[in-house]
């Protein structure tokens, strides 16, 4: 019941929110010290980084037919885009396309990114609300149990107080001056228990 409570350090919030542009920014800062170093107006590394984001594309179309995996074909899908954006990025001779082509890719992984983090975020209130249900009636269980414990110690003392006081009261009857259990006898009250006559 009684959780430790963890601060999460801000970077490890920020980092998730912050992935799909950390991603988008280094597809376009490695395709443009691609370009500097010769992809710029490159026909062969251009039909290089074509057939490989059509291969990427395909093997997504493939998995999302064969297996229905939707996070491998969304991760294939994802590789097939950053390949295109970096053939188009490597072979373009100035900034503007790029630029333009990391925007578009950086708005599309946050609208993808956003459907999982929603997923994710139902999931995760959903099991909390479970958790914290289970903690209510276990809680309940627990308070019920000590309700019962307590009385059931209550009367055990009540008993043993009820018994230390008869005693004391027979041992302080049995001490006054001019008592006789047999003259109580004889006046037909109940007869005290053989105990009792031990003290006379």
């Amino acid at each position: 019941m009684n959780e430790p409570i963890v601060a999460r350090h801000w970077l490890v919030i920020v980092a998730p929110k912050a992935a799909p542009a950390i991603a988008t920014t280094t597809v376009l800062a490695l395709a443009r010290i691609w370009n500097a170093n010769g992809a710029e107006h490159s026909v062969g590394n251009a039909a290089l980084m074509t057939v490989l984001s059509a291969g990427a594309a395909a093997a997504g179309v493939a998995a999302g037919n064969s297996t229905g995996d939707s996070v491998l074909a969304g991760t294939a899908f994802a590789a097939s885009g950053a390949l295109a954006f970096a053939g188009v990025a490597g072979y373009a001779d100035g900034l503007p396309l790029p630029l333009l082509l990391w925007s578009l890719a950086t708005a599309g992984a946050y609208a993808l990114a956003a459907r999982y983090w929603r997923t994710d975020r139902r999931d995760t209130v959903a099991y909390q609300r479970h958790v914290s249900d289970r903690r209510e009636e276990y809680a309940h269980i627990e308070r019920v149990e000590t309700l019962h414990a307590t009385t059931q110690i209550e009367v055990a003392r009540t008993g043993a107080a009820y018994a230390e006081q008869l005693a004391a009261a027979l041992v302080t009857r049995a001490t006054l001056p001019g008592f006789d259990p047999t003259a109580l006898e004889t006046a037909g009250l109940p007869q005290l228990p053989a105990t009792e006559r031990k003290f006379v």
